[in-house]
């Protein structure tokens, strides 16, 4: 198991796409099992037992997991009769050596993301595959996911198989590999026996300067409550009799486990899932908060978890989405000013340091940590008075992550209310000022800063 560690835009994809034939290399030198390979293209690389599992499985959604598998692994020809019984048969054993039981004739687009990568672990040992790839396998699952995949991981290196891993969560990297490379600006900067570093060391190769703080958390006066919810419930949200209140200049954290209500209450905030009762203030004024529209005529920002389906538009390019929420700043008269949006995008692209060429490039070619900036852009330029981040570092690299850190810290001291919905508990007792734990679509308890420890919000999350 060898991973591949570094930010967004080092190369770690450009250098999959060498190996798996997507792009030629134009100088150096590539040796699968000790022969040169010149020009590889993707069917050779196939044939010679590479393959790739991606984070977005690219599979068929409308056909059978059954023939996604004979897609990859069934020879072709002009006359050709399916055997359909072998063909099942065949997925159905290969599927049993991943690991997991699962019904070769279920339709792709009915599987869960850990069950759709399955179906690509299936089809890399269908294609007796050498060397299998894996970027970034786990930004999606769940802890129990993770581990399951784990599971089937390490069937595979039994059986010979070497892997190829990348993956910005640092601690995935220290349990299950082997050796790390490094890699920086396009050149890889150093590779390690994985049980002689750590996460210290790693961070400054993958950054090129020393990161002390990820979390750079600094003491920031409260002013006045800005948002404060009163008994909020929502039938249709799953959320019941939440009472937490937001001042300026604070991060209030939203812990809890998956499914406990936390991306639920950020939507009844939002004005996606309307209240049914209880009330929303704003600066102690109540207000009806019943959609996006009214939120952000109330000074509400909310950048979602899920980035790609409703953070960015990926089509359009980066002055479009930066200027979503606010077309009244760049607009006449019904008409929008294109210039002005340009410009509003590149003061964000400067100040949030995005890697991009210019506004005119569409979000869906930029890294994901850089398609989260975008997405920030989108809420910093309605100027918001409560900030409401889901999962706002999820899949992006620990240089992206400390920015996103400082810019969350720099919106606290301007006097911005923050609420951080994370998954991860040392993101949550780095950056916020008190946590609020749900279970169960309650707030089962609020810890102050000091009195927070990752044992403490795991019982709340938990125990009835």
């Amino acid at each position: 198991m060898h991973a591949l560690a570094g930010e967004n835009g080092a190369g770690k994809s450009t250098l999959i796409k060498v190996i798996t034939g997507v792009v030629g290399p134009d100088s150096g030198t590539l040796t699968i099992q000790g022969a040169a390979v010149d020009r590889l293209s993707p069917s050779q690389a196939r044939a010679l037992g590479i393959a790739a599992i991606y984070q977005q499985p690219p599979l068929f959604p409308d056909l059978t997991v059954a023939e996604n598998i004979a897609f990859a692994i069934e020879g072709s020809g002009l006359w050709r009769r399916v055997n359909w019984k072998e063909r099942v048969n065949r997925a159905s054993d290969l599927l049993d050596r991943a690991g997991v039981r699962l019904d070769p004739k279920r339709i792709a687009k009915t599987l869960s993301m850990p069950e759709q990568q399955i179906v690509e672990i299936a089809k890399a040992i269908g294609a007796n595959a050498k060397i299998v790839i894996m970027d970034e396998p786990t930004a999606s699952l769940t802890g129990n996911e993770v581990e399951n995949l784990f599971g089937v991981i390490g069937n595979l290196r039994e059986k010979g198989t070497g892997i190829i891993y990348i993956s910005h969560r640092l601690e995935e990297i220290a349990a299950i590999s082997d050796r790390v490379t490094v890699l920086r600006d396009g050149k890889a900067i150093e590779t390690l026996e994985t049980s002689g570093t750590n996460r210290s060391k790693l961070i400054e190769l993958m950054v090129g300067r020393p990161l002390d703080a990820v979390f750079p958390k600094r003491p920031v006066p409260t002013g006045e409550e800005v948002l404060e919810l009163r008994a909020l419930s929502s039938r249709a949200a799953g959320i019941h009799d939440i009472c937490i209140s937001v001042r300026s200049g604070e991060i209030l954290g939203i812990a809890g486990l998956v499914g406990s209500g936390r991306t639920e209450l950020a939507e009844t905030i939002f004005g996606l899932t309307p209240a049914d009762s209880g009330e929303i203030r704003i600066a102690g004024i109540p207000v009806r908060i019943d959609s996006p529209q009214a939120a952000i005529s109330n000074g509400i920002g909310y950048v979602p978890e899920d980035r790609r389906r409703h953070g960015v538009v990926l089509e359009m390019p980066i002055f479009a989405n930066t200027s979503l929420a606010s077309l009244d700043r760049v607009s006449r008269g019904g008409y929008i000013r294109h210039r002005q949006e340009c410009e509003l995008a590149d003061q964000y692209i400067g100040r949030l340091r995005i890697k991009a060429p210019s506004p005119y490039v569409t979000a869906g070619t930029l890294s994901g940590g850089n398609q989260q900036k975008v997405a920030l852009a989108r809420w910093l330029a309605i100027r918001p008075r409560v900030l409401i981040l889901d999962e706002p570092t999820q899949g992006v690299d620990v240089g992206s992550k400390a920015e996103i850190h400082g810019l969350m810290m720099e919106l606290a001291e301007q006097g911005a209310a923050i609420v951080m919905i994370s998954s991860e508990l040392p993101e949550i007792l780095g950056m916020s000022d008190r946590i609020a734990v749900m279970r169960a679509g309650r707030i089962s308890g609020i810890l102050p800063r000091e009195e927070a420890t990752q044992q403490r919000i795991l019982s709340m999350a938990i125990i009835q």
